[in-house]
């Protein structure tokens, strides 16, 4: 599995995860089914463990906008891309930008992936 597919797979499972209070951390192995590759299930993993660190990060970077109003999509991008930018060395941060983006247009709209873009290239700036 490629590691573009890998962050797609770990995007809607960290997506189901924020969307359905009934998944929990003792649930998370009958979210991920067999294809989770090593990397989506790092991602995951990852995210979860840094949850907290990740959506203060998030937070410090809005502009003009409360961390609560974001929606799940853009939460779940903003939390892979930012665990891949501070704990994946191997994942250049343009790289981390540039997938969170895309599948953010993807599965969202070209105006998630302009947020998601935004708040990335903050923190990539620093």
């Amino acid at each position: 599995m490629s590691r573009k597919h890998s962050r797609e797979k770990a995007f809607q499972v960290l997506f189901q995860i924020d969307i359905n209070e009934e998944v929990k951390e003792e649930n998370l192995m009958k979210v991920m089914d067999e294809d989770v590759s090593p990397f989506a299930s790092q991602i995951i993993k990852g995210v979860i463990d840094h949850k907290d660190e990740i959506d203060n990060i998030i937070d410090g970077y809005l502009e003009n906008w409360s961390f609560s109003r974001i929606g799940a999509v853009e939460k779940a991008l903003l939390r892979i891309a930012i665990y891949e930018m501070k704990y994946v060395e191997e994942t250049p941060y343009k790289v981390a930008v540039n997938e969170a983006v895309e599948l953010a247009k993807r599965f969202h709209d070209d105006q998630s992936g302009k947020f998601v873009n935004g708040v990335l290239s903050k923190l990539a700036d620093q």
